[in-house]
């Protein structure tokens, strides 16, 4: 089975990791700064705060920005149900906005014409989640701009785009909001197991993500109610949680760092050479921003279903037989059983509806050979047929 994604380990990952295995330290050590460091440094960003997972660095991505009850956050239906979860752990409310057609992120108009109504209604969100699905950024620029006229903040959920880049920059820069996060996991572009990073320019919203990801406990005599009574001495300051990432994770991610661009561009090209090998079919591939440059974590096709006789399921499925590890990406969250409950229903939002109904994901990874590839658009044809 070809993989939809997978991980890369080679022999400096694993010396890494043995390195720190043999140290003093398997968790709060040096490593974890220096894989922070290293990242903001490569990003372009002041701080930059590792934890367990990419949805941990939502949560306190959210609460740094004091969002709670009574607040909304707004995020595409077009994503893992973490980027609007991370609202909800927070006792906020949670809407959606729909999908541009062609990039399948969240759409800069569809939000204008919905802020502007909720405007009126007096509902506007606290905070709006921007998703670069597939690694391919959002029209950053535009939602900035809203978020200035209305008074929102903006998280980008970069769990598929490290290493990308908008107007010439690497994503995670912050230029256009007030947080970045990014993903981890074995299937994204590098990986620490599991794990995430929370990025920012701002001073306090770092600070305040420190100590959230480690049970909201200081030894900063600043921050203290009182004088330490010893050396030993810690507070608890704040109710935070056990967020943080392991010196093992973090070897793992400095070490995959050296090679993100190489995976990057190797993306790119695999990418580009499905463009031309499935230019025939009746698919629809992949349409880029030419203001962007996308991590490429996946490649996605539509179905052109008035042009084949196989429904969505029957290929998909036929590709699966033929073994191709295909997924999709991502089931509307506002469909899922837990956010009807909400009050959510088909036909809130048609445009992810209706790419729900025709997209794959393809296998992409940087490793992935021609000859793999090769047989992903062979089992596609005949799938198709």
């Amino acid at each position: 089975m070809i993989p939809y994604g997978r991980q890369d380990i080679q022999q400096a990952d694993i010396d890494a990791v043995l390195e720190v295995l043999q140290s003093d330290f398997l968790t709060q050590g040096p490593v974890v700064p220096r894989f922070e460091r290293a990242v903001a440094d490569k990003v372009g960003v002041h701080h930059a705060l590792a934890v367990n997972s990419a949805t941990s660095a939502l949560h306190i991505a959210c609460l740094a920005l004091g969002l709670g009850k009574g607040d909304w956050l707004w995020t595409s239906p077009i994503t893992f149900v973490a980027s609007a979860n991370c609202g909800l752990y927070c006792g906020a409310k949670v809407d959606f906005v729909d999908i541009d057609p062609r990039t399948y992120n969240l759409c800069s108009k569809a939000l204008a014409a919905k802020l502007e109504q909720a405007e009126r209604a007096g509902r506007l969100p606290k905070v709006v989640v921007a998703v670069h699905l597939c690694g391919q950024p959002c029209d950053m620029q535009t939602i900035h701009e809203l978020s200035k006229r209305y008074g929102f903040r903006v998280i980008e959920d970069a769990s598929h785009a490290i290493g990308g880049k908008y107007q010439g920059d690497y994503i995670g820069n912050g230029g256009y909001s007030d947080i970045t996060v990014f993903s981890f996991h074995p299937v994204k572009i590098i990986t620490t197991a599991e794990g995430g990073m929370a990025l920012t320019n701002n001073d306090a919203l770092a600070r305040r993500m420190d100590l959230l990801r480690s049970h909201g406990v200081t030894r900063d005599p600043a921050l203290m109610t009182h004088e330490a009574d010893g050396p030993w001495y810690y507070q608890q300051i704040d109710l935070g949680y056990n967020y943080r990432m392991t010196e093992l994770q973090a070897a793992l991610g400095l070490s995959q760092l050296n090679r993100l661009d190489d995976y990057v561009a190797q993306r790119n090209v695999l990418a580009a050479r499905y463009d031309t090998a499935l230019a025939g079919l009746p698919v629809t591939t992949p349409w880029q921003l030419p203001n962007s440059y996308s991590g490429r974590h996946l490649y996605v096709i539509r179905l052109k279903r008035d042009f084949i006789t196989p429904t969505h399921r029957q290929v998909f499925e036929r590709l699966r037989e033929l073994g191709i590890g295909v997924n999709l990406h991502y089931i509307p969250v506002h469909t899922q059983p837990y956010y009807r409950e909400l009050g959510f229903k088909l036909g809130d939002f048609p445009v992810a509806e209706a790419y729900y109904a025709d997209a794959v994901s393809l296998p992409l990874f940087p490793t992935m050979t021609e000859m793999q590839q090769d047989d992903v658009v062979s089992a596609l044809e005949r799938a198709l047929s």
